[in-house]
């Protein structure tokens, strides 16, 4: 995967395990969503799984779902300390995944999740994972990506604005991207918008489904 969420990654456990706490503030409204529209999915691929810890929350709430994880190889012993410490039928073995070597993996999963990523890749990163999307889907596949987002080009609140100044201080590269650009991008791999989900502190939930071939 490409750089996710992780960034507020700390060590807290006896176990060291990898600990955000953000996740636990945000990983009940998200599942609310989740319900709504994974109830009649199977096999899930969360794309920047960061820790685990929201991998472990919804797997355990959805046990009808295969949660496959992944991220970028060195996030991925951290994501195994959740996944075996939870020890949850339905988590196989993470998966390494980076945008800018994406391997090759088998076009059968009928849903996609990611949390926290989208603002701390690049934008042409950005670009690849949609442009990757169409190779991992089914035909009628979702795609339900969570985090900050602007509209019309405008901070949706100043706590926004803020974060995005934090996020450029530490990589230019990083920051809050536009709706209107990222849903081009979902266009573009063939997916159409079918949720835009309000969350707490600022954030959104957005679904998009597959339609066509991209």
């Amino acid at each position: 995967m490409t750089p996710t969420a992780s960034f507020a990654w700390t060590a807290a456990t006896t176990m060291e395990k990898p600990h955000a706490p953000a996740t636990e503030r945000n990983r009940e409204p998200i599942l609310t969503v989740l319900r709504r529209h994974f109830a009649d999915r199977h096999h899930v691929l969360e794309i920047g799984s960061g820790t685990g810890q929201h991998a472990v929350h919804f797997a355990a709430a959805l046990p009808h779902l295969i949660w496959q994880t992944s991220d970028r190889p060195q996030y991925l012993p951290g994501i195994r300390l959740w996944l075996n410490e939870a020890r949850l039928p339905n988590t196989p073995e993470p998966l390494a995944l980076d945008v800018n070597a994406p391997p090759a993996l088998p076009a059968h999963y009928d849903a996609v999740f990611s949390a926290n990523t989208l603002h701390i890749m690049s934008w042409p990163e950005v670009e690849r994972l949609f442009a990757l999307l169409p190779a991992l889907m089914t035909s009628d596949a979702l795609f339900c990506c969570y985090g900050p987002f602007n509209y019309g080009g405008r901070f949706s609140s100043a706590s926004n604005a803020q974060f995005d100044a934090a996020l450029k201080q530490d990589d230019p590269r990083r920051g809050i991207r536009d709706i209107e650009a990222v849903d081009a991008l979902a266009h573009n791999a063939g997916l159409a918008l079918i949720e835009d989900a309000e969350m707490p502190a600022n954030n959104r939930c957005i679904t998009w489904r597959r339609v066509a071939d991209a």
